[in-house]
C-alpha cells in the first residue's frame, strides 16, 4: 500500500491548522499538527515528513528562526518547507526565501493554491548539486567545502546566492534568463516570482565586491558570468 506523503503543519492557530488539516487529509496526504516550535521538533525527531507548512508567526521561535534552524540542521535540510504568512511585501518573501523556505503562500489562500504548491514542491526537480570546484577569472568556488574566494582572498556568500554563483560559473559566458534560473537554481515548478532572482543578483554582487562587475546584466534577456568584465585588482 502506498504511504500517503506526510505533511507537518506549524500553525499557532488551531482552527487554521484544522481547516488545512481536514483539507490536505480530504486529497491524499497525511497531516500532523505542531502549535508550535517545541512540538514540531518533536515531531521531526519522531519522524521526517514530507513537507512542512510553517506559519512565520508562531509563539517563541518564529517560523524564520525554524526555518533557519532545519536548513542548518543536515537531516532535516531537504524536507521543503513552505512558508504561511499574512505578509505579501516583497521585502518579506524575500526574507522567508533567505531562510530557507522553498515557496511562499499568502494568507489568506485557497485550498487549491495551498494543495498546488504542496505537490510542485513533492514533484520538483532537484536544483543541480554537484560538489566540485570551479575557478573563473580569479574567481574560486569550492562546492564540498562551502567556500568562495577572489584573488585568493575569502569571500563571505549566503546560501542562495552560493548556489546561484555556483551555477553561474558552472555555465560561465552564457546569457540565463531569469525563469532558467528559478529552474536550474530554485528548481523548476516553483511559484516565485521572478523579481526575487533580481534581488540575489543584487545580494551577490555585493558578496562579491572587487569582483561584481563579472555578473554582468544583458538588457532584456537575463544575467551571463564572464571572465571577460574589467575587475578591480
Amino acid at each position: 500500500m502506498r504511504k500517503l506523503p506526510r505533511v507537518l503543519i506549524v500553525e499557532d492557530e488551531p482552527a487554521i491548522a484544522e481547516l488545512i488539516a481536514v483539507n490536505l487529509r480530504h486529497n491524499g496526504f497525511a497531516p500532523i499538527w505542531a502549535e508550535d516550535g517545541d512540538a514540531a521538533q518533536r515531531e521531526l525527531h519522531a519522524e521526517l515528513p514530507d513537507v512542512i507548512l510553517l506559519d512565520w508567526m508562531l509563539p517563541g521561535q518564529s517560523g524564520l528562526q525554524l526555518a533557519r534552524k532545519w536548513r542548518a540542521d543536515a537531516r532535516t535540510k531537504p524536507v521543503p518547507i513552505l512558508m504561511l504568512t499574512a505578509r505579501g511585501d516583497e521585502p518579506d518573501k524575500v526574507a522567508g526565501l533567505d531562510a530557507g523556505a522553498d515557496d511562499y503562500i499568502t494568507k489568506p489562500f485557497s485550498t487549491q493554491e495551498l494543495l498546488a504548491r504542496i505537490r510542485a514542491v513533492l514533484r520538483r526537480r532537484a536544483p543541480e548539486q554537484v560538489n566540485d570546484s570551479v575557478a573563473i577569472g580569479g574567481l574560486t568556488l569550492d562546492a564540498a567545502t562551502y567556500r568562495v574566494s577572489f584573488q585568493g582572498q575569502p569571500l563571505k556568500v549566503g546560501p542562495t546566492e552560493f548556489k546561484l554563483l555556483h551555477y553561474l560559473m558552472k555555465h560561465a559566458e552564457r546569457v540565463h534568463s531569469r525563469s532558467q534560473l528559478l529552474d536550474k537554481v530554485w528548481g523548476d515548478h516553483v511559484f516565485i516570482e521572478e523579481r526575487t532572482v533580481d534581488v540575489h543578483v543584487k545580494r551577490l554582487r555585493e558578496a562579491l565586491g572587487a569582483a561584481s562587475p563579472m555578473v554582468e546584466t544583458v538588457r532584456g534577456a537575463g544575467y551571463r558570468l564572464t571572465a571577460q568584465a574589467s575587475v578591480q585588482p
